[in-house]
C-alpha cells in the first residue's frame, strides 16, 4: 500500500501439486543436538532446532507444523479440515511453504502450517505454562506468511512467552500484480482462494479467517507441549491480521479460543464496506478469464480450474484508478447455507448487542500510517486532476467506502470539503491527501473499533506509535532509502519482530531502547492484561490508563512514552458524523 514510481508484473511458477510435507526424522536420528527437545503433540512427535534471541537466549524453534489438511481440489473453496496424525518424528526444522503470493519461490496451495517458538518446554513435572501469542501476519490478505523468513521471534522471545505464527489462505492463486517502491509492497490484489464469495453455498467466503480458527484450535490442543498455557492465549495481528483479530472478537467460531487481543493498524469497524456477497466482482473476474458469469456454480467451477498465470494476467483489467483500490475480495457477512458461519452481522452491530468477547485489548496505529501512498497521486498529473474533478467517482475507490449511492455522494462531498476546503486538489495538497489516506485506510477504522469496544469493555489500551527511527517501510522518494517519511505503516513491527529486510539489531544499537520498551509492554499485556504493570524507568515512569468514553486516553509511543487524550479528535469527528453509531441501532450512544 504505498508510493509507486514503476510497475512490475511478477510472474511466478504456479504450483499445482501440494507442497510436500517436510521429511520425517527417524527417532534414532542424531543430526540435531541432543539439547533440542522433541515435543509430543496430539498429532505426533516433532523435532525442532535452536536459534538465538537478540540477547543470546536459546530459542527452540519448531517450523512447518501442519494444522490443517491441504486446501486443494475439492477443499479449495471450503473451510479447513483438521490435520491428520503422522508417524515417526516430524522434521520441524525448516519453514514450510508460504501461501501463494508474488515474488516468493516456496509457495503452494498446501500452506496451512505454523511455526512455534519457545525457550522452555515441559520436563517432568516442570511445566513453564507461559502465556501464548498467536500472531496473524500482515500483508493485506495478499502477501507475507508466518514463516521465519518473514517474521522472526528473536526480539519477543527474550520475554517469557510462547509465540505461534500461522499461515492462512491469502489472495490470488499463485501470483498478484505487485508494485514495489523502496521496501514497501503495494498490491492491486484479489482475495481469491481465501476470500472468494458468491454469497451462496457455492462460495460463502471467509476461508482465510476460518483457517485462523483452525490454527487456534490446534493451539488449544497442543501448545502445552511447547510450554504454553492454553488458557492464556493472546491473538495478535497487524493490518489484515489486525482486521482478522477484530472479527475473531465477534465470531461465534472463535469463542473460547483466546483470552486477550492485540490489534495493530487494522480494523473493519469504520468506513470499510462489509457486504453479504461479492457476486458482482466474481462475475467480473469470471468474465475476464473467459468463464461463464451467469451462475455462481459455473463461476466457481471455472475459476477453480484456472491457472495462476491466467488469474495474474487478468489483474491489470481490474484496476480502476491508477493502482487502486486497495481492497477487492474481502471478508463478508455470511448468510446461512448450512455452513459454519464466521461472521453473522456487521461487527459494530454485534458489539453493541454485547455479543462480543470481553477480553483485554491492546490496540493502536502509527502516526503516519499510509500517508506515503499520497505520493503516488501527487506524482501523476492525470490521477491528480481526475481525483480533483471527479472525487465522487474516484473517492470511494481510493479511500474505501461505499459506492454508487446517494450516501456515497454525500460522503465524498464532505470528505473533500473537510480535507481540502474549497481549493483544488493539487501538488500542494500532499499533507491533506496523506492525512486522508491514513484516516480512511486505517485511522478511523481503528478509532471506531476503540470507541465501540470501550462501550462494553473496561480494558482497552490505545496507543499511537510516533517513533521515527533510522529504518522504515517507507522512505521519502529520491532519498536513497535514507530518510524515513515518518512513523509509517508497519514501522512499529520493526521493534517487536526480526524482519529480515532490516538488520538484526544488537543490544548496543540505536534501536535497542525501543525494542526493550515494545517487547516489555507486549509481554506485560499478554502476561498481566496491562501494558505497564507499574511505572518504571525503562517505560519512562508513566502509567498507562485504559481508554474510556470520558478520558479517551492513549499512549504516545515515541522517544518517550507520554499519556495523552483524544487522539486526532477533530479529524475523526468528521468521520463519526458520516458514520453515526445510530445506523447500527445505537441511537442512545452516538
Amino acid at each position: 500500500m504505498l508510493a509507486i514510481t514503476s510497475l512490475v508484473l511478477f510472474v511466478v511458477t504456479a504450483l499445482a501439486n501440494p507442497y510436500p510435507n517436510p521429511d520425517p526424522v527417524s527417532k534414532t536420528t542424531s543430526q540435531h543436538s541432543v539439547h533440542v527437545p522433541t515435543v509430543t503433540t496430539t498429532l505426533g512427535d516433532a523435532k525442532g532446532t535452536i536459534i538465538t534471541s537478540r540477547q543470546g537466549k536459546s530459542i527452540y524453534s519448531y517450523k512447518g507444523l501442519r494444522y490443517a489438511k491441504a486446501p486443494v481440489k475439492e477443499l479449495r473453496f471450503q473451510a479447513p479440515a483438521p490435520a491428520e496424525k503422522w508417524d515417526n518424528v516430524f522434521n520441524a526444522t525448516i519453514d514450510a511453504a508460504a501461501c501463494p503470493q508474488p515474488n516468493v519461490e516456496e509457495t503452494s496451495e498446501d500452506c496451512l502450517f505454523l511455526n512455534v517458538y519457545t525457550t522452555k518446554v515441559p520436563k517432568g513435572n516442570d511445566n513453564p505454562n507461559r502465556p501464548v501469542i498467536v500472531y496473524f501476519h500482515q500483508g493485506e490478505f495478499h502477501s507475507s506468511s508466518g514463516r521465519s523468513v518473514d517474521i522472526g521471534p528473536q526480539y519477543l522471545l527474550d520475554q517469557e512467552i510462547v509465540l505461534v505464527t500461522p499461515n492462512y489462505r491469502l489472495g490470488a492463486l499463485g501470483k498478484i500484480l505487485s508494485i514495489f517502491y523502496n521496501f514497501h509492497v503495494k498490491v492491486f490484489k484479489i482475495f481469491f482462494v481465501g476470500f472468494l464469495s458468491t454469497g451462496d453455498k457455492e462460495a460463502p467466503g471467509n476461508y482465510g479467517l476460518k483457517d485462523q480458527v483452525q490454527a487456534l484450535k490446534w493451539v488449544k490442543d497442543n501448545i502445552a507441549a511447547f510450554g504454553g498455557n492454553p488458557d492464556s492465549v493472546t491473538i495478535a495481528g497487524y493490518c489484515a491480521g489486525a482486521a482478522s483479530v477484530t472479527l475473531h472478537l465477534v465470531s461465534p467460531l472463535s469463542k473460547g479460543l483466546f483470552n486477550k487481543a492485540i490489534v495493530m493498524s487494522g480494523s473493519v469497524y469504520g468506513n470499510w464496506p462489509l457486504g453479504t456477497d461479492q457476486l458482482d466482482l466474481a462475475k467480473r473476474q469470471a468474465k475476464l478469464l473467459g468463464c461463464t458469469d451467469e451462475t455462481s456454480v459455473g463461476i466457481v467451477k471455472c475459476l477453480r480450474d484456472k491457472s495462476a498465470e491466467e488469474i495474474a494476467n487478468s489483474l491489470p483489467n481490474l484496476k480502476e484508478f491508477g493502482n487502486e483500490p486497495v481492497v477487492h475480495w474481502s471478508p463478508v457477512i455470511e448468510q446461512d447455507f448450512g455452513q459454519s458461519r464466521f461472521l453473522l452481522a456487521h461487527p459494530v452491530e454485534t458489539v453493541l448487542r454485547e455479543k462480543v468477547e470481553k477480553v483485554p485489548i491492546l490496540v493502536g496505529i502509527t502516526a503516519d500510517e499510509f500517508g506515503g501512498r499520497a505520493f503516488d497521486i501527487i506524482a501523476n498529473d492525470t490521477l491528480l486532476n481526475d481525483l480533483d474533478k471527479e472525487f465522487e467517482k474516484y473517492g470511494p475507490i481510493v479511500f474505501v467506502y461505499e459506492r454508487d449511492t446517494d450516501n456515497s455522494k454525500a460522503i465524498s462531498k464532505s470528505l473533500k470539503s473537510s480535507y481540502f476546503g474549497e481549493k483544488s486538489i493539487d501538488k500542494s495538497s500532499l499533507p491533506a491527501l496523506a492525512q486522508l489516506y491514513s484516516d480512511s485506510l486505517v485511522g478511523f477504522n481503528v478509532n471506531r473499533f476503540v470507541e465501540v469496544m470501550a462501550q462494553k469493555n473496561e480494558h482497552v489500551f490505545y496507543y499511537n506509535f510516533n517513533y521515527k527511527g533510522r529504518y522504515s517501510f517507507f522512505y521519502l522518494p529520491d532519498s536513497n532509502n535514507t530518510s524515513p517519511y515518518g512513523a509509517s505503516h508497519l514501522d512499529d513491527l520493526i521493534y517487536l519482530f526480526y524482519i529480515p529486510k532490516f538488520p538484526l539489531f544488537k543490544e548496543s544499537g540505536a534501536e535497542s531502547s525501543m525494542i526493550e520498551k515494545m517487547t516489555t509492554m507486549w509481554f506485560n499485556f499478554v502476561a498481566h492484561s496491562v501494558p505497564i504493570k507499574e511505572p518504571c524507568e525503562l517505560l519512562d515512569n508513566v502509567k498507562w490508563n485504559p481508554y474510556t468514553s470520558t478520558t479517551q486516553s492513549y499512549m504516545d509511543i515515541g522517544n518517550k512514552l507520554v499519556l495523552n487524550e483524544k487522539l486526532l479528535e477533530k479529524r475523526y469527528e468528521r468521520w463519526r458524523k458520516l458514520y453515526p453509531l445510530s445506523k447500527y441501532g445505537a441511537s442512545n450512544i452516538g
